[in-house]
């Protein structure tokens, strides 16, 4: 008889899958010149995109303030990671984008989740993660990219 897991561990699990995936990342990332690259910033240069974004849209996308939206868009500046530029259609509005060293790091992230990812299979079999792939997609939101998660462990529910 298998013995019945308690319901809080579910979250528990899932969430401690997600830190070892992103703290892995963030330690490879920082060992190939990227050191002041934190996790949150990930989701900062999902909401920034191809196009950019200004910094009122970036609090919006991400669930913070304008503020705390402009502070995190001063430092990645700082690093060299965006740039904040006139808008091409509207002069007035001053657009952030990725810089080379900000598409650089979401190139190297991208590799680094695959190799984790194929690390996985290799540790519990393809076929059993693809099983779990398909199963996360069934029992979560359609929406893959919740870029708000930043403001979500943050506010006041």
């Amino acid at each position: 008889m298998v013995e019945a897991t308690p319901g809080y561990e579910l979250p528990l699990r899932l969430f401690a899958a997600f830190r070892s995936i992103i703290d892995e990342v963030h330690a490879e990332l920082a060992r190939e010149g990227h050191p002041d690259i934190r996790p949150m910033h990930g989701f900062v240069f999902q909401a920034i995109g191809v196009h950019g974004t200004t910094a009122v849209e970036l609090g919006a996308r991400l669930g913070v303030s304008k503020q705390a939206a402009g502070k995190t868009i001063a430092n990645l500046e700082q690093g060299g990671y965006v740039e904040r530029a006139a808008d091409a259609r509207d002069a007035r509005r001053k657009v952030v984008r990725l810089t080379g060293r900000g598409v650089d790091v979401l190139d190297r992230s991208a590799r680094l989740f695959d190799q984790i990812q194929t690390r996985w299979a290799e540790a519990i079999g393809e076929d059993r993660l693809a099983a779990l792939h398909a199963d996360l997609r069934t029992l979560t939101p359609g929406e893959l990219f919740q870029l708000d998660t930043p403001g979500w462990f943050g506010a006041d529910r």
